[in-house]
């Protein structure tokens, strides 16, 4: 590799102004490595190269420059190269949406019918890039209605049926509006938890809890996993497992982290762990687990952490938020950080009492007050914490102290936007046609 000579001419043009005696002097310097002539015989490989490694949101509006720019989202070649060179984008995607208890009153309606609002449900997304600290609306004209998202891996989002009974999954890459179904699971259920785990050969998706034993009773009994891998193997929700004896687990969230599921446990706080390849669950107590509130389980940089608040008017401690990350023999926690307490005073005013839910993904995690548009960002490797914008494209105020509504809160996911995920097309052997959802 050629050393660095501060003497090579620059290969851009830029101005300098010096001023002296009250005069102002503007000198331009060019250079020809700027030659168009020059730029125009640059090969196409390289070019790729370098637009594979833009952000999506970047890349979409560099498609607008010339028909094979264009292209280049349908070409086997560059989608290719994306997959092995383009870096890792840390964001969130959050979905405004009804409540779980919403979706069950409707649900209920005697005759099963749905309602004209979930007919006219229109899914939107609304992408927050924690490094421009900036929000993107996704569209999804094509999920049907009737589902909602569950969980997120790989690039894809997973959205699940409403209804209760057997349960229908679908996974969506957002950027590209591809959408693969999955088989339906074996046993009916109510709202259960789904986690999901994609990696460039395998897709796993767990499906825990909320078993309906009765159309009127419904336990936290069973597991149910789906599998299928690039070496031709494959288990349509053949593989179960029972849950933890009266565990009373966090509908909706299983949190991915080293090919283990976890989620929250209530009465009291403890962590179930899921592992896919023993196909066992275990139960890890969680910390300080009688003085916790609003506990959130979160993926940071390969790790699992939780974020609570700590708040017990006994303890000899102030009341804080407090963030712990699992230690590598799995049983253990220790402290990794605290939110500084004026800000933790300022945080506590704005919730007034509603609880937050935290979403991590790589080294930021954020912090989002229940019925509101405050949350919070906070940097691991930086040590910084910052308040978020509001989401510009959703109406505020809706229900009362500036927030979104009380029934139509956003809900937040781990998201890696990724343009290619070819990793759906394992789910082609098993020639399972697309049911025609009819709203």
């Amino acid at each position: 590799m050629e050393a660095f000579n501060p003497s090579m001419t620059l290969p851009f043009a830029y101005t300098f102004t010096s001023t002296s005696s009250g005069s102002t002097t503007s000198h331009t310097i060019k250079s020809p490595w700027m030659d168009p002539r020059l730029w125009s015989k640059l090969p196409q490989r390289l070019l790729d190269r370098v637009l594979a490694f833009l952000p999506p949101p970047a890349f979409f509006r560099a498609r607008c420059v010339c028909k094979r720019w264009y292209g280049l989202l349908f070409s086997n070649g560059f989608l290719e190269l994306y997959i092995q060179v383009s870096p890792r984008h840390h964001c969130f995607l959050f979905f405004k949406h009804k409540t779980v208890k919403s979706y069950n009153y409707k649900n209920n309606n005697i005759g099963g019918g749905r309602t004209s609002e979930s007919r006219a449900t229109t899914f939107e997304g609304y992408l927050f890039d924690p490094r421009d600290i900036t929000w993107h609306r996704i569209s999804f004209p094509l999920i049907p209605s009737g589902f909602s998202p569950a969980s997120s891996s790989g690039g894809l989002i997973c959205f699940i049926s409403d209804e209760a009974g057997a349960k229908t999954l679908i996974l969506c890459n957002p950027l590209i509006g591809t959408l693969t179904q999955l088989p339906p699971t074996l046993r009916p259920r109510l709202f259960p938890s789904i986690g999901l785990k994609i990696s460039p050969s395998s897709i796993d998706v767990s499906v825990a809890g909320d078993d309906l034993i009765s159309p009127y009773a419904v336990k936290n009994l069973s597991t149910e996993s789906f599998h299928i891998d690039a070496g031709g193997f494959y288990s349509l929700w053949g593989t179960t497992s029972s849950l933890p004896r009266l565990c009373s687990l966090e509908s909706g969230r299983m949190i991915c982290v080293q090919s283990k599921f976890y989620c929250m446990n209530y009465s009291p706080f403890s962590v179930l762990s899921y592992d896919i390849s023993s196909n066992t669950w275990i139960n890890i107590q969680a910390p300080m687990r009688r003085f916790l509130r609003s506990p959130s389980l979160v993926e940071s940089r390969g790790k699992l952490v939780l974020v609570a608040a700590v708040e017990k008017s006994k303890l000899n401690v102030p009341k804080s938020l407090r963030l712990w990350g699992l230690q590598s023999c799995g049983t253990a926690w220790v402290e990794i950080e605290r939110m500084p307490q004026q800000l933790y005073l300022q945080f506590t005013e704005l919730e007034a009492g509603n609880g937050f839910e935290s979403f991590g993904h790589g080294e930021f995690i954020v912090i989002m007050i229940r019925g509101s548009d405050k949350a919070l960002l906070f940097d691991i490797c930086m040590k910084r914490w910052q308040w978020i914008p509001p989401c510009p494209y959703v109406v505020h105020g809706c229900g009362g102290g500036g927030g979104y509504g009380g029934d139509g809160e956003l809900h937040g996911f781990a998201y890696e936007p990724r343009l290619a995920t070819p990793v759906t097309g394992l789910l082609d052997q098993l020639t399972l046609p697309f049911q025609s959802f009819i709203g």
